[in-house]
């Protein structure tokens, strides 16, 4: 009897096992992302399906850029609304985040009401950013996986998620972000979307238009689509604007007031260090 129930054992340790090397061996290798762009992704292959399907030739807007020639104004507005730990590195005060965007959400519900809408479009902080999924996260499941929701699907995200984040820098992972994401039907990637909605380069987005671009990714299809649902677009654009600038603002503030201004010629602050690089927001 016990040899059996030992066998029993035996044999599901081995089932088990062996998923796990089969899932191991599947791994993406995403340390070639370092120096090479994905030629195609799941999200897009789904996509030329779902056109084929339709009788459609599918189609596909993409130009790659490197991050350099992506406006900061994106990148701010894009982690303000999809990730705001992503740039933890950066400075950020995301208390100071926090409380911004709980105060914005406030005023949108409030201005959904003037305008006599009382749909729910606008949940807790969570929900409304992707199921409090990661950049990261999006960007293997984009690149990787299919949209369908299982505990497996979760887990091989989790695992390339992990190898993804070690094996890549946080430029690269947004780079490669925002040049793979949708943003409409057959529009993929920042210059895509800058071209086609603003008929500009991405380079030269302004504050109000990379809010724009943001507040549409979580369903730039349906739900986020500027031509099917204009207001929920305005207002999460809205909110996402005030969310990325209090950020940026706060940053400035809170280095200010702790940290006095260097007297000492040829010093430099904390402030001055961090922002060196990020250009003012335009509002």
């Amino acid at each position: 009897m016990w040899r059996v129930i030992r066998y029993i054992i035996y044999s599901v340790l081995g089932i088990f096992l062996g998923g796990m090397i089969f899932e191991a061996a599947s791994i993406p290798r995403t340390g070639e992302l370092q120096t090479n762009n994905p030629a195609s992704t799941s999200l897009i292959e789904a996509r030329n399906r779902e056109f084929r399907s339709r009788g459609v030739a599918p189609k596909r807007f993409q130009i790659w850029v490197p991050l350099d020639r992506i406006s900061p104004s994106l990148q701010r507005a894009v982690i303000a609304g999809e990730d705001n730990n992503f740039a933890t590195h950066h400075g950020f005060d995301y208390q100071a985040i926090q409380r911004a965007w709980d105060q914005a959400q406030k005023e949108a519900e409030k201005e959904a009401q003037r305008e006599g809408e009382n749909d729910s479009w606008l949940p807790n902080l969570p929900d409304f950013k992707r199921g409090a999924s990661t950049i990261s996260q999006q960007l293997a499941k984009n690149l990787y996986l299919s949209s369908e929701r299982s505990f497996m699907r979760k887990g091989q995200e989790a695992i390339i998620t992990y190898f993804m984040e070690r094996n890549l820098s946080k430029k690269r992972i947004l780079e490669l972000y925002l040049n793979v994401i949708e943003w409409g039907d057959g529009i993929y990637g920042a210059e895509a979307a800058s071209q086609y909605y603003f008929h500009k380069p991405a380079a030269n987005l302004n504050a109000r238009e990379a809010a724009f671009l943001s507040a549409m990714i979580p369903n730039p299809r349906t739900v986020f689509n500027p031509q099917v649902n204009p207001k929920r677009v305005a207002r999460r654009q809205r909110v996402i604007t005030y969310h990325a600038w209090r950020a940026y603002a706060g940053l400035e503030l809170s280095a200010a007031v702790t940290e006095p201004r260097a007297v000492a010629s040829g010093s430099e602050t904390q402030l001055e260090r961090r922002t060196r690089s990020l250009p003012p927001a335009v509002l």
